[in-house]
């Protein structure tokens, strides 16, 4: 390709040609308002330990059938639930949703009692507040 064609390629805006060789020409654009470039921190940022423990929760909420799980214990007249009484809304058998209940549980977002021959759920006072709250209060 001769060197007349390779230039009409080039946008003039960033380059110009002086004496057959190509030079650079940087296009600086002014700075107005240096806190939209780094804003400031509002409040300190998630160390490595609490991220870890808030992305175990997250990653336990990002199940649809655990999500549902959660409502439905918080819904319950109650405050508890017996799996029995979650099997059927959720249309799963009562091996999965024990599972799932497990997952919740291992979270830290359930309590379990056994009573009998069933083990009744509830949800831990506050721990979707504290999700609520990395979140900047966007969940409430």
């Amino acid at each position: 390709m001769a060197v007349d064609s390779a230039y009409a390629y080039i946008d003039k805006c960033q380059s110009k040609v002086d004496a057959g060789t190509m030079t650079s020409v940087p296009t600086l654009l002014p700075v107005l308002d240096v806190s939209a470039c780094s804003p400031t921190l509002v409040g300190a940022p998630l160390d490595v330990d609490r991220a870890s423990a808030l992305a175990a929760r997250f990653k336990a909420l990002g199940d649809p059938a655990r999500l549902r799980l959660i409502s439905l214990i918080a819904a319950h007249e109650s405050g508890t639930a017996c799996v029995c009484d979650l099997t059927e809304p959720l249309g799963l058998s009562q091996p999965t949703v024990s599972h799932h209940l497990k997952v919740l549980r291992e979270a830290g977002l359930v309590t379990s009692q056994r009573r009998g021959t069933w083990v009744h759920y509830s949800v831990v006072p506050g721990a979707l507040e504290s999700l609520s709250e990395v979140l900047g209060g966007a969940m409430a």
